[in-house]
């Protein structure tokens, strides 16, 4: 953390900050048509940051109606793709530029530690858009194997308003998956962020104006799921919607494509994912680092949160001291404290939530080894790290998503039990296997039915792999890697008769 200023020079730096509070349409900050405003709350302090603009169904109208003017107009569709691409770039070392800027707003929004937004968040917003702005040029278009006699071209091609809507655990780096091949194919955009972490998605439209995004082509529609996002799902001008969030309401984003124009709907929702540890693993301190992040980073909110851990009955003993020696040198509080490796849960609903999953677990009879409590520092919203012991596969806390900082371990007696009790699940988004068999790693990863499968690490890939899920973790496509791109354009085949007859 050599890189990290104090917790008096974070405070001193939010104190200071510009905070954006209006939705971004057609280039400009605007109020909500209604003039309606919601507040955005510090879950660390419990006092309000700001109040947002709390835009319905009327506000979407205007946004798609400017988007699809300027796409239409080809200021950013029909623009040259090496100039797209500069633009891309252009606005990625912005965000650079301004990134202390952006973690610390992240941070008071959000809950998330400090070191965490500075450390990891930024750096891959950054990349990620530097990735996909540099694939611009570098996608090519097919010709088919169509014979002498006539000409097969396979072209892709920007679908037109595309919408993104965001969580509130990520706000920044999710806003990067979509906004990066959405942008660089040429697509004009809605925004939709998380009612909980608006401002920094409306910082980034501003930037994106800087860079020379055209306006119109980059819009933020701030407010909540039930009026701004259903507007969005339900609209009939808008071609896309990919949406990161819970598997509930991406059902619904399934319903509003069905009843309106069957607009392409890409989803990455839930997990419940397991950390699987064979007996012939080796290494454990390694692997207890790699369960105790993949459990409580991000204070578990976190959708490929590896949250049950599966044990082989032989390598437990050895294993569960280590993970509770490693949760000492975890810290939870303040999440301006670089210091902090825990920050706040993101609302008192969530916060509420979280301790009834863990109440839960403990009446229905799981051991609790650490944690299960509150933390009381000022009005903030804090959750001990938990893990319990001696759960069953039927236990809420074993099949249930919980979001939070919360471990269930479930001991196995053979391989083959692991891996059923890590598919006995309506999920499949992440797994995480440890084992020193090179055999057993490459034929059990395939059996483990989800999107990502980390072997003797918990690693969600990187920019250049696919992320997404089998199951009810998602739906329709893949962010990250070249195949992010293609749920963003539409493939259009144009047929050239060459023969002699259809050239006469």
């Amino acid at each position: 953390m050599s890189n990290m200023l104090t917790k008096d020079e974070y405070v001193a730096i939010s104190e200071k900050l510009s905070l954006p509070s209006e939705a971004f349409i057609n280039g400009k900050f605007t109020p909500a048509k209604s003039g309606e405003v919601f507040e955005t709350i510090n879950p660390a302090t419990g006092e309000t940051i700001a109040k947002i603009a709390s835009c319905d169904r009327a506000d979407v109208d205007a946004a798609v109606d400017c988007a699809r003017k300027v796409f239409k107009k080809g200021l950013w569709s029909k623009k040259h793709p090496s100039e797209r691409k500069r633009i891309l770039i252009k606005l990625a070392r912005l965000i650079e530029d301004n990134q202390l800027e952006l973690a610390v707003l992240e941070s008071i929004e959000s809950g998330k530690p400090i070191q965490d937004c500075v450390n990891v968040d930024l750096p891959e917003t950054v990349n990620c858009l530097v990735w996909h702005a540099e694939a611009i040029d570098k996608i090519y278009d097919q010709i088919s194997p169509s014979g002498s006699d006539a000409l097969g071209i396979i072209v892709r091609e920007p679908m037109g308003v595309v919408s993104c809507v965001l969580p509130w655990n990520f706000p920044l780096l999710m806003l990067a998956f979509k906004m990066g091949p959405a942008l660089a194919a040429g697509n004009s955009m809605l925004v939709k962020p998380a009612e909980q972490t608006s401002m920094t998605t409306l910082r980034v439209a501003e930037l994106a104006i800087e860079a020379g995004v055209p306006e119109g082509v980059f819009n933020v529609i701030t407010g909540f799921g039930e009026t701004a996002g259903q507007a969005i799902g339900q609209h009939p001008d808008i071609d896309a919607v990919s949406f990161t969030g819970s598997t509930e309401v991406g059902r619904m984003f399934l319903e509003y494509s069905a009843r309106s124009n069957l607009k392409r709907i890409v989803l990455e929702c839930g997990g419940k994912a397991p950390s699987i540890v064979l007996s012939d693993a080796t290494n454990l301190d390694a692997i207890a680092e790699n369960i105790t992040a993949s459990a409580f980073w991000s204070m578990g909110q976190n959708c490929t949160a590896n949250s049950r851990l599966i044990v082989h009955k032989d390598i437990k003993v050895q294993l569960m001291p280590k993970l509770l020696e490693q949760l000492k040198s975890w810290r939870t509080g303040n999440p301006l404290d670089p210091e902090n490796t825990q920050g706040a849960m993101i609302s008192p609903e969530h916060f509420d939530r979280v301790l009834g999953f863990i109440n839960v677990g403990k009446t229905e009879g799981a051991a609790v080894l650490c944690g299960g409590n509150h933390i009381e520092e000022g009005n903030g919203i804090y959750i001990e790290p938990t893990i319990f012991d001696a759960v069953t596969p039927q236990m809420k806390i074993a099949t249930e998503e919980i979001f939070g900082p919360v471990l269930s371990v479930l001991t196995v007696d053979s391989n083959e039990e692991a891996i059923a009790l890590a598919n006995d699940t309506s999920y499949g988004l992440h797994a995480s296997l440890y084992t020193s068999n090179v055999t057993s790693a490459h034929l059990l990863a395939r059996e483990i039915e989800a999107g990502t499968v980390s072997i003797n690490c918990y690693s969600e890939g990187d920019i250049t792999t696919p992320f997404g899920g089998y199951k009810l973790s998602g739906f329709g496509g893949r962010d990250n890697s070249l195949m992010a791109h293609d749920q963003y354009t539409e493939v259009k085949t144009i047929w050239v008769d060459l023969s002699s007859e259809g050239a006469n």
